[in-house]
C-alpha cells in the first residue's frame, strides 16, 4: 500500500522530526510505501511580520538588545537547519516540497492509496495555519483512498476551533476511515463537536525501541555528551533556571544542553552560526549519556521516559499541558511535572518504577500497531 503521511512541516522541532521518522519506520516496516508530504506553508504573513517589526521598533527606544527583524531569510533559515535537514535527507523519505495548499492535483504523481494525518498537534490552529489541510479537504469525496487520523493532537483541552471550523471540519473528519488521538482529552473533544468517536493511541516516538534510537548515534558517531543533568529547555525563563540550579545542586550533576547557543529572534544574522541547530542525533546522544533529565518539552519528556532516565517536565501551558498531563497519567507518573521550584521539595520518591513503565509501553505499543494494521489490510 501506498501511504502519504501529513504532519506539521519538517522545520528544526527534534520531537517533531522523531515522531514523523517513527511513524514512517513503523508503516515500512510492516511493508508498505510510505512517503511524507513535504509542506512548507507555515510562513508567518506579512501583516504579523510588519506588527511584531513596529512593536520591536517601540521597544528598541527602551532596550538597545532588541533586534528589530527577528525573522531569518531563506538563505539564513537554510544555515540554521542545515543539521536538521541532513536529518530528514538521511532518513525521511518525502514529496516534493510543497510550498503553498496542498491539492489533490499536486499528489496525483504518488498514487497514495492512504493517507495518514498525523501525529503532533495537527489539530491545533495556531500551529495549523492551513488548518482543513490536515482534515484532508483536498481529497475528493469520490476518491476511493483511505483517510485515517493516527495519534492526532489537538494540544489542549480546551476547544480552540471557530464555530465556522468546527461545522465545516466536522464534515470532513466524517469522511475518515478510523480516527484516534494523542490526548486522552481529545477523546471527548471529538464526541463533543465532531460527533466522532475516537481511539486513544501512543505517540509514534514510543512505537520504536529505545535500541533504533541509539543506532542512530552510532551511525553518526556521535561523541559524548559534555554533563549528565540533559536540559531541554524550548522556552527559557528565570523561573526554569531556578529549578535547573536546584536539581543540579541537589544531585551533584552537571547541566548541558543541546540546543543553538543563541535563538536568531535574539541575535540576529551577525551570529548566524551561533543560531545553528546541532544534529537530531546529538540530541538523542544526550537523553543516552544523561543521570537526569529537566525538560519543558512534550517530546523531551517522551524521550525521557523511552532512555528510562529519572526526569522532571516543566508545565508549558502555552505549547499544550494536557499532552504532558495525558502522557504522564498514563504511567502514573503524575508528580514529574513541575509548576515551581516548591514541587520539588514534595514528600515523594524520586525513583520511578521503570519495569512498570516498560510493560505499559509494551501493552500499548502492541495496541497502537494493532490499529495500525487493521486499519491497513
Amino acid at each position: 500500500m501506498k501511504i502519504g503521511i501529513l504532519t506539521q512541516p519538517l522545520l528544526n522541532n527534534y520531537g517533531g522530526l522523531l515522531q514523523n521518522y517513527a511513524l514512517q519506520t513503523v508503516l515500512t516496516e510492516l511493508g508498505h510505501e510510505v512517503l511524507t508530504i513535504n509542506v512548507n506553508y507555515k510562513d508567518i504573513s506579512q501583516l504579523r511580520k510588519t506588527a511584531s517589526i513596529m512593536k520591536r521598533s517601540s521597544l528598541k527606544l527602551f532596550r538597545n538588545d532588541i533586534l528589530i527583524n527577528p525573522f531569518p531569510s531563506i538563505k539564513e533559515s537554510e544555515i540554521i537547519g542545515e543539521n536538521t535537514q541532513q536529518f530528514i535527507a538521511k532518513n525521511i523519505k518525502t514529496t516534493k516540497l510543497i510550498k503553498h495548499k496542498v491539492t489533490e492535483k499536486l499528489l496525483k504523481e504518488y498514487c497514495f492509496d492512504t493517507f495518514i494525518v498525523g501525529s503532533d498537534q495537527v489539530w491545533r490552529p495556531r500551529y495549523s495555519p492551513q488548518l482543513s489541510t490536515y482534515f484532508l479537504d483536498f481529497v475528493s469525496e469520490n476518491n476511493t483512498v483511505r483517510k485515517i487520523a493516527y495519534a492526532a493532537s489537538f494540544g489542549v483541552s480546551n476547544w480552540e476551533f471557530t464555530q465556522k471550523q468546527t461545522k465545516n471540519l466536522r464534515k470532513l473528519i466524517k469522511l475518515f476511515d478510523a480516527v484516534s488521538v494523542r490526548e486522552d482529552s481529545a477523546i471527548d473533544l471529538c464526541k463533543k463537536y465532531f460527533n466522532v468517536d475516537a481511539s486513544h493511541l501512543l505517540d509514534p516516538t514510543l512505537l520504536l525501541d529505545k535500541e533504533i534510537y541509539k543506532s542512530l548515534v552510532k551511525i553518526q558517531d556521535v561523541k559524548m555528551s559534555s554533563g549528565n543533568l540533559f536540559t531541554y529547555i524550548l522556552d527559557k525563563s528565570d523561573k526554569k533556571d531556578a529549578i535547573i540550579n536546584k536539581i543540579s545542586q541537589k544531585y551533584d550533576l552537571n547541566v548541558f544542553a543541546v540546543m543553538p547557543k543563541k535563538m536568531f529572534s535574539d541575535s540576529g544574522k551577525q551570529n548566524i552560526q551561533e543560531c545553528i541547530f546541532p544534529p537530531v542525533e546529538e540530541w538523542i546522544r544526550g537523553f543516552m549519556d544523561a543521570k537526569f533529565v529537566i525538560t519543558d518539552s512534550f517530546h523531551g519528556t517522551i524521550f525521557s521516559i523511552i532512555f528510562n532516565k529519572p526526569f522532571y517536565a516543566i508545565a508549558n501551558k502555552n505549547r499544550g499541558l494536557t499532552r504532558f498531563t495525558s502522557l504522564l497519567k498514563l504511567f502514573n507518573i503524575e508528580n514529574r511535572l513541575l509548576f515551581s521550584t516548591d514541587d520539588i521539595d514534595k514528600d515523594y520518591s524520586n525513583e520511578i518504577n521503570w519495569e512498570h513503565i516498560n510493560k505499559i509501553i509494551s501493552q500499548e505499543k502492541q495496541k497502537s500497531l494493532n490499529y495500525l494494521m487493521n486499519q491497513l489490510k
